[in-house]
């Protein structure tokens, strides 16, 4: 049997029957190599240009212009967490009106394009965002992962509503990398690390997705 490598602590075999699988609102193509690497045909999209490299497997443009192109067997969906994670809720409060004009309108745009997603025609999908109000606006998440159960040392609660899809099981426990601040609060190391990064570069390296999900998904959703 044909193997591939897709990452420096896994060798995986390659399957017989090739997917048609769509990875929305993804520009690192962090699953989409993922899922290629095991032969088959995926394809990342997003408003903005890939930073993964493959240009040929990617579709800048709109996602649910995107979804009407083929006949997608999977489609896994990454939308955009800003206004929908509860990190910054305490800006939605008055007093933060004038700060944020706009935070409500557009937490509201966030949820309409998530529940959107909930109804796309595609055999199976995963909607993939951390913790945040879509528990209760849409319905508690199926199943929430941490990267540590995939051999990535971080922490970060990742929330996955599934369709005909199993939940992940993890692949490689390791224990998480915390740093532990003066005041007695912990943060992850990609968080801390990132903090002083420009806005826009500090959004992307947050949202990547990491390599051992990345795996699990293209391993375990595609047999």
């Amino acid at each position: 049997m044909n193997k591939q490598q897709i990452s420096p602590q896994l060798t995986i075999p390659r399957v017989n029957r090739c997917l048609l699988v769509l990875v929305g609102c993804e520009e690192s193509q962090t699953v989409c190599k993922a899922f290629r690497a095991l032969g088959h045909e995926a394809y990342s999209c997003d408003l903005l240009p890939c930073s993964g490299g493959h240009p040929e497997w990617h579709l800048q443009m709109d996602v649910f212009e995107a979804i009407k192109l083929k006949k997608w067997d999977i489609g896994i969906f990454h939308p955009e967490c800003t206004r929908l994670t509860v990190a910054a809720n305490k800006y939605y409060k008055p007093e933060y009106a004038e700060r944020f004009p706009t935070i409500n309108e557009d937490r509201e745009k966030a949820v309409k394009f998530f529940m959107k997603l909930t109804e796309v025609d595609i055999p199976m999908t995963a909607i993939e965002n951390p913790i945040g109000i879509m528990s209760t606006r849409y319905r508690k998440a199926d199943q929430v992962i941490q990267p540590y159960w995939f051999g990535d040392a971080e922490r970060k609660g990742t929330c996955l509503w599934l369709k005909n899809l199993p939940k992940l099981v993890a692949t490689n426990m390791v224990e998480p990398d915390i740093i532990k601040h003066k005041s007695g609060r912990t943060d992850s190391r990609l968080h801390y690390e990132t903090f002083k990064l420009p806005k826009e570069e500090r959004r992307k390296a947050r949202s990547k997705t990491f390599q051992g999900i990345a795996n699990a998904m293209a391993m375990q959703w595609s047999f």
